[in-house]
């Protein structure tokens, strides 16, 4: 009798499993809208415009009146510009680094090996990549400015992408060519 009724029991809450798993999983759409960007946010320029090479913290802005994008140093003295219509693709990139104290720390001699957890530390950080091509000067090239926040991040690079008439293709937005036959 007992074994039967433990077979019994077994088959019972193996059909009940089995129902659990066959139901249809209802996918969750993402109905949240990305805000606009604020008209001027913290950023740190990485590199890439011509005559700039230095790293330099200060301020990206939305120049709407000239349609052009700012970078200013800390002082707000206009360090340079790219015009919207220059910009012919922006993307937001994240990067895992370990960060320069957990590096030094990793490569201390330590005993019992004490230093080995900074090894796996390991930091994220988010760059506005922006790729242009000015007609005027012919100068073109890759740039990057470092934004810690994630969501300022997306609210840049969606607002940069409608003022400068970009197109999104996957997680880039790019300017068609125009086509002359």
């Amino acid at each position: 009798m007992n074994r039967v009724f433990v077979t019994l029991s077994l088959a019972i809450f193996s059909c009940v499993l089995a129902s659990a798993q066959v139901r249809p999983r209802v996918a969750e759409e993402k109905t949240s809208a990305v805000p606009p960007a604020p008209p001027s946010f913290k950023a740190k320029y990485e590199g890439g415009v011509l005559g700039y090479n230095r790293k330099l913290d200060g301020m990206l802005q939305f120049d709407d009146a000239n349609g052009r994008l700012v970078f200013r140093d800390k002082q707000g003295k206009e360090v340079f510009s790219l015009p919207y219509r220059a910009i012919i693709a922006a993307f937001a990139d994240t990067r895992s680094r370990r960060p320069t104290a957990a590096t030094v720390i990793g490569s201390i001699p330590a005993p019992y090996g004490a230093n080995i957890p900074a090894w796996f530390v390991r930091k994220k950080y988010r760059y506005l990549t922006l790729q242009f091509s000015d007609p005027d000067t012919n100068v073109s090239g890759v740039t990057s400015f470092k934004i810690d926040d994630k969501q300022l991040l997306a609210s840049a690079l969606n607002t940069l992408a409608a003022k400068a008439g970009l197109e999104q293709r996957g997680e880039a937005f790019v300017r068609k060519r125009d086509r002359q036959m």
